[in-house]
């Protein structure tokens, strides 16, 4: 996989579970943190511009034809908003089981190539190859590389977590957290504890 966007090895697996938000925006800061402050779809991360208005939160069964799982984390996906308008109302396979290193891979000349059917239909329902995307994985495949290469602290900045990370222990979902063993392996507790790797 071509840095920096490497793909998961394995199925996310939910850290977080909490419910009760009468909104889905509440769920933001979990989201955030449970798909590691980048988009799940094209991987485009915080660190690499403004955070606001430029995340989405997804619903993988649409909201338009599922109203009832608005509001069921589970549902919820962390998405840039180019993917989130993309995805819109149509139904794919679930990226966090389809779009992995085995079963993609970007090449230095941006290009995503799929090597499992499910992965080709979410490339091809969200445009993840189209022109525009491709140039842009290849400039940041190449910004990296200089990055590494001549400015170690550029490198860490782009590479590494925001600065700003959520307190989830802080938060109190109305209907609780089914999961709350994933606040104390949250990023901020990873770094509160001195065991945040620099790069991700």
């Amino acid at each position: 996989m071509t840095e920096p966007f490497t793909y998961p090895d394995t199925t996310h697996r939910r850290r977080h579970g909490p419910r009760g938000y009468a909104d889905y925006e509440s769920y933001r800061p979990w989201l955030r943190d449970e798909f590691a402050f980048r988009c799940v779809y094209c991987l485009t991360r915080e660190a690499w511009g403004p955070l606001t208005g430029w995340y989405a939160i997804d619903h993988f069964a649409a909201l338009a034809l599922r109203p009832d799982l608005a509001r069921e984390y589970d549902n919820l996906l962390y998405a840039c908003a180019a993917c989130n308008l993309s995805k819109s109302h149509f139904q794919t396979p679930d990226p966090t089981a389809a779009l992995l290193a085995s079963t993609v891979r970007v090449t230095d000349d941006g290009v995503l190539h799929a090597d499992s059917p499910e992965a080709a239909q979410v490339i091809e329902v969200l445009g993840l190859n189209r022109e525009k995307l491709i140039d842009y994985r290849e400039l940041w495949i190449g910004i990296i590389r200089v990055a590494a290469a001549a400015d170690p602290a550029l490198y860490r900045r782009l590479m590494g977590f925001p600065d700003e990370l959520p307190d989830l222990k802080r938060l109190r979902p109305p209907g609780g957290n089914t999961r709350p063993e994933g606040v104390s392996a949250s990023h901020f507790a990873l770094r509160q504890g001195g065991t945040l790797p620099a790069t991700y």
